[in-house]
Order: structure tokens, then sequence, then C-alpha cells
């Protein structure tokens, strides 16, 4: 399903690198050392070594460390080629798929040297643990981190299903426009527990300013035109990664992002949870639709459109 897309970009896998969204040449690697085979445990311990790499080896090196560890791995490429836009996983197809019949034993040896190669950017450190990424601090109701080329805002209030209030308001646009401005290729929103978000935490009505309710509505109109402009102005592209249930504002503001993934819990309770409180409005406002029609079918205006139409139409 679409959420296995993704799932590859927001996790590590078990291969020892990852890449960001660009464009990659096809790698051609020359294997002409006939020096003697890696063992089983220099293979391990270099990709032990991949992961304290300190400075980050660039994407070109990235694609030859997969490719190498897929072929001495599994052999051969054999897997499909990936569609011209899933640049990411073309990418890496196009890596492992270039060392042809390459022996693993062969794979595992160059993929030993290469690591070996790196060893300048090796600092071994035991603070350092695999698949650390960068996680900013300073706020209260979302988790931000960035890695790969992803930086990804996580609502962060479970217990409260995710409830927008006014705090997280003003961090979800703090959040953006940082991600704006970073190193980033893309970022991702999702929620936190059980639910994407639930909406406005109804909180937000109960703080009235000594101006009165009037104050109060004035005031909101302003954050939430601000709000949605963040996501109006954002320039890179924006994934929604619906995790479960959505409601409110947080399902309005979907069609600003490029992307919706939501996974089939998501879709079946929000269904649930809509037409549960909703289905009598809903039967309700269709009957009072139809009946609107009813008597607009009857209307002359209806009957000349009609016939209008079917004489321009004969006339063709």
């Amino acid at each position: 399903m679409a959420m296995a897309y993704l799932a590859w970009r927001l996790a590590r896998r078990s291969c020892p690198s990852s890449l960001q969204v660009t464009s990659f040449p096809v790698v051609q690697l020359h294997m002409n050392r006939t020096a003697m085979r890696a063992s089983q445990k220099d293979f391990e311990n270099s990709m032990n070594q991949v992961k304290l790499l300190k400075k980050d080896p660039g994407n070109e090196v990235k694609l030859k460390l997969y490719a190498l560890y897929k072929q001495a791995t599994e052999g051969p490429c054999n897997m499909p080629k990936p569609g011209v836009f899933d640049l990411i996983n073309k990418a890496k197809w196009d890596a492992w798929n270039a060392l042809g019949s390459l022996p693993k034993e062969a794979a595992r040896q160059n993929y030993v040297d290469l690591v070996s190669s790196l060893s300048p950017s090796l600092e071994s450190s035991s603070q350092v643990e695999p698949g650390t990424d960068r996680k900013s601090t300073g706020f209260e109701t979302l988790v931000v981190t960035s890695e790969d080329g992803i930086t990804k805002i996580m609502f962060n209030r479970p217990k409260k299903k995710n409830a927008i209030n006014t705090e997280m308001y003003h961090e979800i646009m703090r959040a953006l426009k940082a991600a704006s401005k970073d190193d980033s290729i893309i970022t991702v929103l999702t929620g936190n527990g059980d639910y994407y978000s639930s909406g406005n935490d109804l909180t937000n009505f109960t703080d009235i300013p000594p101006g009165g309710v009037e104050e109060k509505a004035k005031n909101n109109a302003v954050l939430l035109r601000e709000f949605v402009g963040c996501f109006i102005d954002f320039p890179k592209p924006l994934i929604a990664v619906v995790n479960g249930p959505a409601v409110g504002i947080s399902v309005t503001l979907l069609g600003l992002f490029d992307a919706v993934y939501a996974s089939d819990r998501a879709l079946r309770i929000s269904k649930e949870v809509i037409r549960k409180r909703e289905r009598e409005k809903l039967h309700a406002v269709n009957a009072e639709e139809c009946n609107v029609l009813q008597g607009r079918w009857l209307s002359d205006e209806c009957t000349n459109a009609v016939v209008n139409f079917l004489s321009r139409k004969s006339k063709l």
C-alpha cells in the first residue's frame, strides 16, 4: 500500500545506508583487485564502522555501499525496477543492478575496502548510536526530528488525541518555518499515538480575554489565518502520514499537502467517528437537497436549459 513508500524513508532499514531524495547517475564500479577475500567477520565489522561515520560520505558513496551490501548478502539484483518517479528506490536499484553478476565474495571484499578508504571519517564513539537523528528541542507539543533529508513534525499530545491547543498552533508554525530553511528535502507531519489529530482543543475557547468574546473571536481568526498561511506558503514538498483518525482543522489542512498517506485504520475509524455523530444530520441534509433539486427539475429554467442543450447538440 501507499504507506510502504514512506515507511522506508522514515526509518532506517537493515541496509547500512540511507539516501536523500535526489537524482543520481548509475554507479559503475570497477573491481580489479585480486587480494585475499574479506571474511564474514571483516564484513560485519565494516558494517558497524559505517554506522560510526562522523561525516556524511555523500550520496554516491552511500549508493556504492548499498549496492555492495546487497550484492554481498543477496547476490545479483533480483528486484523489479522501480517506477521513474520513485527516485530513491530507482537510484538504489540502478546501483545494485550495475554490479551485474559480481560474486558475493568479491562484493564483500570491495565493501570492506570502500569502508577502509573512509577511515579518516571514522571516529569510534560509544555515544553514537546507529540511526541517531537530529532532534529539535524547545517544543512542548511536538517532536521534531531531521534525518536523511526528511524533517518529521510529530504531534505529541497522545493523551489528548493530539488535539491542537493554542500553544501547539504556534509550535507547528515555528516548526514549519524552521523546516522551510533547513537542509531537508521534504517535510512530513504525523501524529504520536492512536490519533493523527482530534482537531481543536476545546480549551482554546475558554480563555476569554478582557475584551470579551469578540476579542477572543478576532484573535482566533488572526491565529488561524496565519496558521493556514504557513501551509500555503511552505516551499518544500509537504507530506501527511495520517496514522489514525483525523478531525476538524487537521482534515481541512490535508488539501494543502502535496501527498497524503493514510493507514487503513485511520480511514476506517475516521469514517466511523464522523458517521456515528453526523449520520442523522447527513441524511437530513441529503433529503433537503433532493427536495430542492426536485423543485429545480420542475422549473421552467431547468426545462429550457435542457432543451437548449439538446438543440445545440443536434446541430453538431
